[in-house]
């Protein structure tokens, strides 16, 4: 769908009561790319995992929408990234250090990650 001679990034979040460094984090994810698709995952994902969402699914969307990064905004409904990864044809993944270890994309799917570094980028802002 995405990807002729592009590179396609990918970024994905709950992005509830959004905050400086989702914004970061987006940010720093369209400087890796061509496109940056990015996904907020629906309140029946985080609901499995989490307490659910303070802001509901639609206002999150409507959210990450209105931003000049994202040249797309998808709802992410599932933590297995492998099907968008590959129907989208992403080159690189972008997700916050508090995933580290948690996520696992398969290098055989050629898709690199890079992790953002939340927990460092708020010690940083403390200063």
């Amino acid at each position: 769908m995405y990807g002729k001679n592009k590179i396609v990034v990918y970024t994905s979040g709950t992005f509830d009561m959004f905050h400086s460094n989702h914004l970061k984090m987006i940010k720093y994810a369209r400087g890796l790319g061509d496109t940056l698709i990015v996904g907020v995952s629906t309140d029946e994902l985080v609901s499995s995992y989490k307490r659910p969402p303070v802001i509901p699914f639609e206002e999150r969307l409507a959210i990450l929408e209105a931003l000049r990064y994202p040249d797309v905004v998808i709802p992410q409904r599932t933590l297995d990234h492998t099907e968008i990864v590959k129907k989208l044809n992403i080159d690189v993944f972008v997700v916050g250090d508090d995933w580290t270890g948690k996520i696992r994309l398969s290098q055989r799917l050629g898709c690199g990650r890079f992790l953002f570094p939340l927990r460092r980028r708020r010690e940083f802002d403390q200063n």
